[in-house]
């Protein structure tokens, strides 16, 4: 494999304004429901009454979450029909959609529920990494619109010694099941 390309997410600036989330369906074209890239709130904490006021440890994070192209990813052991594919060259897994049967084996698969049903088309579909733009020198969409620059890409190994290991957080499946191609920078109640 040339390379392997992978996606940073630090949770402690994300602000959960969707922008990522929307510039992927923008640029990919997803009727509602169909959702490449999502946000997942975390909440947590309690109110304690404490003399005549009350304490807190209440808080809130998000997190931004698309395909992790996956050294191990299990939608491609799972497709049946060999459509679901690991490309050797970037690493990007990606739906071959003429081998495509829609038999969704693929997602029920995913720990990450990456792979999504293409309705009108009876196929699967997925996040592709934006391999277009990186193809051109660009940024996937996702990080691109961010905001608060919470979202990085480049090669994985650029990215790990840029910003270190942590691939799970206390939301998200054990990194050990798919080795995950993602490094986050953890919000502090995500550990």
């Amino acid at each position: 494999m040339s390379v392997q390309y992978g996606f940073f997410f630090d949770q402690t600036l994300c602000s959960g304004c969707h922008a990522c989330q929307v510039s992927c369906n923008d640029k990919n074209d997803l009727e509602a429901g169909r959702i490449f890239r999502r946000i997942i709130e975390t909440e947590g904490g309690v109110f304690t009454p404490q003399n005549k006021a009350y304490t807190h440890n209440v808080y809130s994070y998000f997190t931004s979450l698309a395909c992790n192209h996956c050294d191990n990813p299990k939608c491609v052991e799972a497709c049946p029909s060999g459509a679901m594919h690991k490309n050797p060259d970037t690493g990007i897994v990606s739906v071959n959609q003429n081998r495509c049967i829609g038999c969704r084996y693929c997602t029920w698969a995913c720990p990450y529920g990456a792979p999504q049903y293409n309705e009108a088309a009876g196929r699967m579909s997925k996040c592709d990494f934006c391999a277009d733009l990186v193809a051109e020198g660009e940024a996937p969409a996702c990080v691109a619109a961010c905001p608060l620059q919470a979202l990085d890409y480049g090669p994985i190994e650029e990215l790990r010694a840029k910003y270190g290991t942590v691939a799970e957080t206390k939301d998200l499946p054990l990194a050990s099941i798919t080795n995950p191609n993602l490094v986050i920078k953890p919000h502090k109640n995500a550990r």
